[in-house]
């Protein structure tokens, strides 16, 4: 600053002044500060401001991830209303839930003057994290599943689980198989959630099918499926996963939902334009990053720890359908004496 003021012929404190907008410049002032500074390439520092402010203008994100469906487009909502109310984001990625990891993140996290942590609690390393922020850190939780005592925004995965299965039984299948995908937990809501619908119907709750976070996984998994002429309906952890599937039962001739019923979850941007299209239940994860966004700056202002909760809403397409009466598919038929 003192440099730009130097070339403009004008005081530091103008300098300030016209840089901040917080007190009235002539024009004339205004114009030789707004030319030293382009020829300088001055950019104000964000560290000195908070040190002359003392208010931090930096929200961070920790996060497992960046690149999947949902973890990007609650990344963006965050950063669409921070970005709005004047705050600058900086995104920190745990690689795993190794402690050493989830130490070595935090540090690089809580070294910057931030204003408060968003927290994607999708995977155990961001539950990992969220355990481990000091109490006098301002902390949002953005998750699936309910983190008492804690400000959070979450999506209840568990009833819209229960809602998508109870479908499923209600198209008359006898039960349903779940693919999940790696659960941050124990169990997460989409789990639980297909668990409790097939008790409160009073139907066999089947083996877990466990897959991991790509696709292929799926398809691997829907040849296994294709061999057992009892599985008429799959609910799977999300759509990428969902697709996977279809297209290994697809390659032992199976039809969807003809032979097999699949459902997915999430509903991602390629669900309706696949074949058939996803039944799924679909989850707002802009608005989910919004939503943790408006409760840590209530929590950066003094306000109580909130939870702000959304039920996804069941989306229904073509990849569900009644089952076909016993020994009636002669896909299934063939598929099943060639096992």
């Amino acid at each position: 600053m003192a440099d730009v003021a130097n070339l403009a012929g004008v005081s530091v404190p103008t300098v300030s002044r016209v840089l901040s907008g917080s007190v009235p410049v002539s024009d004339e002032k205004r114009r030789r500060v707004e030319t030293a500074v382009e020829a300088l390439s001055f950019r104000p520092s964000a560290a000195a401001r908070v040190l002359a402010s003392r208010r931090p203008e930096v929200v961070a994100i920790i996060t497992g991830d960046t690149s999947r469906y949902g973890y990007a487009h609650t990344i963006r909502g965050v950063e669409v209303a921070a970005r709005s109310a004047g705050y600058t984001v900086m995104i920190t990625v745990v690689e795993s839930a190794d402690p050493a990891d989830v130490d070595a993140a935090l540090e690089a996290t809580l070294s910057q003057p931030i204003a408060g942590v968003v927290v994607l609690a999708f995977d155990p390393q961001g539950v990992a994290a969220l355990h481990r922020i000091p109490g006098d850190i301002r902390a949002v939780a953005l998750s699936g599943l309910r983190e008492p005592g804690r400000a959070q925004a979450m999506i209840d995965e568990t009833r819209a689980a229960h809602e998508l299965v109870t479908h499923l039984l209600q198209l008359g299948h006898r039960t349903v198989h779940h693919v999940r995908i790696p659960p941050s937990r124990r169990e997460d809501g989409r789990t639980t959630g297909w668990r409790r619908a097939l008790r409160s119907a009073g139907v066999e709750v089947p083996r877990l099918w466990d897959a991991d976070w790509n696709p292929d996984t799926g398809r691997r998994i829907g040849h296994q499926l294709a061999t057992d002429p009892e599985i008429t309906a799959v609910f799977c952890g999300n759509d990428e996963i969902a697709m996977g599937v279809i297209r290994g039962l697809q390659d032992r001739e199976l039809r969807v939902p003809e032979d097999v019923s699949v459902v997915g979850f999430d509903d991602h941007p390629l669900a309706r334009l696949w074949t058939p299209a996803l039944t799924t239940v679909r989850q707002d994860f802009f608005d989910l990053g919004g939503r943790g966004f408006d409760l840590l700056v209530e929590r950066i202002e003094g306000g109580p720890a909130r939870l702000s909760s959304q039920r996804p809403a069941l989306v229904v397409r073509e990849s569900a359908g009644p089952p076909a009466p016993a020994g009636t598919s002669p896909t299934r038929n063939a598929v099943t004496a060639l096992s």
